[in-house]
């Protein structure tokens, strides 16, 4: 959890400002797309690695095994993150005001469903209140289970706002286009956004349509035994006692 909220708050601000120098400039070297690589890459895992985590923590859910549904899993991460990222930073490049905004906005919604949730991963109620700040934040940019439960349809209105959002900053752009993007310049952008994002979605549908764990069956107690099934979640602990 700690190394989520870490790879989130320091990475998603530094690759925003890589793909805007990238797209300011209009060249690059090699090393320039290394590191946007990098960057997407090392928020992707450390999702992945939350994801591991999460499912060992919880005593209904089976583990993630194998090598193919994290790998399915890291690159609907990866696809779904760069392309938002990259509709963002264009966002900023038509206007800071609104690209701010809409962060802003996004970011609030995704507070208020961390409280509507009612985690309870802290101690005390500060601890739990910036629990939920950084939750809000980290969900402005991908969506992650915060309590171990079913999310299918919060996801799918999540995605959804997702698709229609880039989508509509792409229109926005081919209306208003800017000076310092040409249309042989343009075009590559905002096709890489589309594929980008088409591809993120498949990735998403196979893996929770096909590779996604499924709840192991409650073990019952035999009568010898005589004790109550534990049903408390660990998952209240990953932060701190």
């Amino acid at each position: 959890m700690l190394r989520l909220f870490d790879t989130y708050l320091e990475g998603c601000p530094q690759l925003a400002l890589q793909l805007y120098t990238l797209l300011e400039n209009g060249q690059a070297n090699y090393t320039q797309y290394a590191a946007i690589m990098v960057s997407c890459c090392a928020i992707s895992c450390s999702t992945v690695d939350y994801q591991i985590a999460l499912r060992k923590s919880l005593p209904d859910k089976n583990p993630l095994k194998g090598p193919w549904p994290k790998l399915i899993y890291l690159f609907y991460k990866l696809f779904t993150l760069s392309s938002w990222m990259l509709s963002i930073v264009l966002l900023l490049f038509l206007n800071v005001k609104v690209a701010l905004f809409l962060l802003l906005l996004l970011w609030f919604l995704g507070i208020l469903w961390a409280f509507k949730e009612q985690t309870d991963f802290c101690a005390s109620r500060s601890m739990e209140f910036i629990y939920r700040i950084v939750v809000g934040f980290i969900l402005t940019f991908t969506f992650f289970n915060i309590k171990g439960q079913n999310t299918k349809c919060p996801m799918s209105c999540y995605y959804t706002v997702r698709v229609l959002t880039t989508l509509g900053i792409v229109i926005v752009f081919w209306f208003c286009p800017l000076s310092i993007f040409n249309s042989h310049y343009f075009i590559p952008i905002s096709i890489t956004i589309a594929l980008t994002l088409l591809l993120g979605i498949i990735f998403l549908i196979v893996y929770y349509g096909t590779l996604h764990p499924n709840k192991s069956k409650e073990t019952t107690l035999d009568e010898i035994d005589g004790k109550p099934v534990q049903r408390d979640c660990r998952m209240k602990y990953f932060l701190m006692e």
